[in-house]
């Protein structure tokens, strides 16, 4: 076997292993890769997952919303007990002024 022999014949079976490995890398790709049901599932999938989301969005926003009408209510009872305690406190002296002049008065 001359030089050139061995040369070609290793060039063939360097090309042979090659097209080999390219032939089994595309055949494997070619049985797992995803079909199209595997792509309407995964936009599916997204598009539930958006949907949720939004759900999400709106379920919070409804929340704050019920926590500042509820913080409204809570300020406007504090308000109405704050001015009914200052009423009962001006009515508790008004009773004493009534009850000391009674004493004066009635008492003699």
């Amino acid at each position: 076997m001359t030089r050139d022999d061995l040369i070609l014949a290793t060039a063939l079976i360097l090309f042979a292993a090659f097209a080999l490995g390219w032939i089994c890398c595309w055949i494997i790709g070619r049985l797992t890769r995803p079909g199209r049901a595997e792509f309407d599932r995964h936009d599916r999938l997204a598009a539930d997952l958006h949907e949720a989301e939004s759900a999400r969005d709106q379920a919070v926003a409804e929340a704050k919303e019920r926590e500042a009408a509820l913080h409204e209510r809570l300020a406007f009872a504090s308000n109405e007990l704050a001015q009914g305690r200052a009423a009962l406190q001006e009515a508790a002296v008004e009773i004493e002024e009534l009850r000391d002049y009674i004493d004066r008065h009635v008492v003699k």
